[in-house]
């Protein structure tokens, strides 16, 4: 990693959270479109993998008291 990348992480982090989170949503809206497509198929996929799995029954399905606890 670049020095520059890592002096601004190591201020980004000493940052409050409030600020912190700025900067991240900042950095963020300057990634490529292109790249935020790509995460959204990504997740498309996922979604639909996970419902099919479900329809099929070959996945054991846990109750939210189960999964809290």
């Amino acid at each position: 990693m670049a020095r520059l990348a890592e002096n601004i992480i190591k201020a980004a982090v000493k940052l409050p959270q409030k600020d912190r989170v700025r900067v991240v949503e900042q950095l963020l809206n300057t990634l490529e479109p292109e790249a935020e497509q790509d995460v959204d198929a990504a997740w498309a996929a996922e979604i639909e993998r996970r419902s099919r799995e479900i329809k099929e029954g070959t996945v054991r399905l846990l109750p939210w008291k189960a999964v809290r606890s």
